[in-house]
Order: structure tokens, then sequence, then C-alpha cells
């Protein structure tokens, strides 16, 4: 049997209350959601402002929600508390007691103005793991003088340094294209919390979570902070190059894009000969890594002038499974490559008011017994809200009535 169509997921019975928006909170939520958490994304009667941003199929007779609301959410239930009511709070409250995890990423002090915050939670669940992304952390582990700033994913990637080494040599500071502002505090505030489970789960107590979106940035980019410390220099843009490998980048060809990889003498002798100079790899010059790093200036002429003569095509059968090669793809590429089909790296789900499926980015991690998967959509707001809250016990009656003083939805 299939294990990934039976598989409840290796975090199966993990309950995780996920009070996040936008996209930091909503990826590490989704991690532990793909493999097999149960997630109650629980939002204001208004929504996680990313539902209503696009992009929108032409087709989407509902709008519910955009692409970028469900490559984020999927696998959750939804349900609309609101916290500014006590009622909502103390919904939100006999959650709490029946859960594992809390996650939110409000500016601090917003939950403990509302009566949540972690000292509070904890003391119905003492085994409570309580997460939080911040701009620049929380004040728990370390008050940073910008404590109270908001930020955003521009914001982590300018502070965290990543912009000052990214870009044309010599040039400007350059923003990353996708959001790793947001998604690596994600991730790793999934590893925190998964930590912090299994400390629960050996001894009972819980603990607070916390990630700072700019520290993850400079983590990401460790190798700043080793080379100001050993040798006193900081690092600027640097192109499409390495600064300590080579060759190691991108490389022109006749109808795009290649990146080439050939730090050590193994690979570069391969390369060497492929690229008609075989010579070079002989050449003390040449022959180790630090030398063509002194000389990176003609290596880099040497393989331009061979890959600059072939389309992307003739240097994948020349090169590819011979040395680390890879095309510079886009998206139109990814999806006409069988790779990323072959690996449920593109998955189909289905759309609300749209008459076929869309397709979204699908689960890297890949578990041999108790794979994770893209099981459902994104919810619609509120969608599981009856049944999360039938299961603390309400009536349907009940329910109705917190449903008409607009309390839930």
């Amino acid at each position: 049997m299939d294990k990934r169509n039976d598989s409840p997921g290796a975090l199966a019975g993990l309950r995780v209350i996920d009070l996040t928006q936008m996209l930091a909170g909503p990826i590490c939520t989704q991690v532990l959601a793909d493999q097999g958490a149960q997630v109650i994304k629980v939002e204001s009667l208004a929504g996680d402002g990313i539902r209503s941003s696009g992009p929108f199929r032409p087709d989407d007779a509902l709008r519910a929600f955009g692409g970028y609301f469900q490559s984020v959410n999927r696998n959750k239930s939804s349900i609309a508390l609101d916290l500014k009511q006590p009622q909502g709070r103390e919904l939100l409250i006999r959650l709490v007691k029946e859960a594992d995890v809390v996650v939110e990423n409000f500016r601090a002090g917003v939950m403990e103005r509302l009566g949540l915050g972690y000292e509070q939670l904890r003391e119905s669940n003492p085994r409570l793991v309580y997460a939080t992304i911040r701009g620049f952390g929380d004040p728990r582990s370390g008050e940073s003088p910008y404590a109270d700033w908001p930020a955003y994913d521009v914001v982590a990637q300018a502070m965290g340094g990543i912009m000052s080494i990214t870009g044309t040599a010599g040039g400007d500071p350059t923003k990353i294209g996708p959001g790793i502002g947001d998604i690596v505090p994600g991730l790793m505030l999934g590893i925190g919390i998964l930590a912090a489970v299994h400390h629960a789960q050996r001894t009972g107590r819980g603990q607070f979570v916390d990630v700072s979106m700019v520290d993850s940035v400079l983590a990401l980019c460790e190798r700043i902070v080793y080379q100001q410390s050993y040798e006193e220099r900081t690092p600027g843009p640097e192109g499409n190059r390495h600064p300590l490998l080579c060759p190691f980048g991108l490389f022109p060809a006749r109808d795009g894009w290649v990146s080439v990889a050939c730090p050590d003498e193994k690979l570069w002798a391969k390369l060497a000969r492929i690229i008609g100079r075989p010579e070079m790899a002989e050449d003390p010059r040449y022959a180790t890594n630090p030398a063509r790093v002194q000389h990176a200036a003609d290596v880099i002429a040497a393989v331009e002038d061979f890959t600059r003569r072939h389309s992307k095509a003739e240097l994948a059968q020349q090169l590819g499974g011979v040395t680390p090669f890879g095309p510079v793809y886009t998206a139109r590429d990814i999806f006409a490559d069988p790779h990323f089909a072959r690996r449920e790296m593109l998955v189909e789900v289905e759309h609300p008011g749209c008459s076929t499926p869309v397709r979204i980015a699908g689960v890297p991690i890949k578990l041999s017994e108790t794979p994770g998967g893209v099981r459902r959509r994104a919810p619609l707001l509120g969608e599981h809200t009856d049944d999360v809250l039938q299961g603390l016990g309400l009536e349907p009656e009940e329910i109705a009535r917190l449903r008409a003083q607009r309390v839930v939805a």
C-alpha cells in the first residue's frame, strides 16, 4: 500500500493553535500540518489579511482567497473568533487547554494586553509550547532596541545582512526574490517548536520559543560573520560568483544562463577537459581551489568562453551528471521538467470558486515511513468553526447564539 495515501503523518496527534497571519507564521504552521499536525487557524472575523491578496484565477467566482493564501495555509482548519470580546477569549483559552502548541506573530505585548500571553495561558496548560515570530524577537529572550519596530521581509533582509552581499559585484544591494525574511524564520521556528515539544513530552513542561526575523536572516548569512571576525573584511555584493570557491556560480549560455560548481580538484579536472582546456588542471595557477580563487578572472573567462557557445540543453548533455550543473529555470521551465512532477513538488488542489484545480508547491521533506503531503486545500474563513467548537462541547444552539453576537463566524 502506498504510504503517501494512508499515512496520517509523523506529527499526527500534535495539536497546534495557529494565531498567525501573512507569511512567516503561516509557513511555519503549514510545515507542521504537512507532516500530520492538527493545525487550527484562529482568524479574526475579517480573516487573515492575505485572503484578499491575489493572484486570483480568472474563473474564480468566489474569491474567498487567492494564490498567496492557498500556498501557505493548506492542511489547516479555520475558526473565526473575535478575541476582543470576553467570550472569544474564553473560547481560545478552552482551545489552548487541549493543545500542544500555540503560534503567534503579533507585535510584542498584543497578546498580553488581551490576557492571552504565555504566562497567562501556561497557567491552564503547563505543557504548552508557546512560539512567536517577531521582527526583532521577543523581550523575554533579550530586548532589542528595535523591539517596538514593525517588520516585514524586506526589513529582515536589509538588517540581517543578506542584501549587503547580494547584487552585481561592486553595485547596489539587492533584495532576494522570495520572501526569505519570512520563510527562513518560519522554518527555524518550526525546528524550535519540535525541540520544545520533545522536551515537553519528556518532562511535562512547556516553554516559550522565540524567533527573530532579523536574527534568522543573519544566521542564514553566517559567512559574513566569520569573514568580518577572521579577516576584518566587510563583504559587499558578490554578483554571481563565490568569494572562496572557483569556478562556482552562473555562466552565460547561448540561450540563457547555467550554474556550474567545481570547487575541488577532481571536478575541476573534469570540467577543464570538457571545455577543451585540460592543461589548466595541471597548471599551478589553476590546479587548486585557492589558486583558482587568486586567478578567478582567467578561470571564469575560460569557462564562459565554452558555455556561451552552447545552448542550455547542449550544456546539460555535456555537463549534467559529470560536474555539478544546472540551468537557470523560470517557473515555466519548472512546470515542464519531469523532476518536479515525479517528486510531487507541483501539487493539484481544489480552489473554491474555480472550475478546475490549481497547482501549488509540494512538500519537500520526504519521510519513508510516515510521509507528509498536501491532504487538503486552504480553508475558507471559519469553515471549521462549528466542528471545532462542538469538539469543545458546545451545542449547536450555543454556537448559533455566539455567531449571532459576532463572537464567532
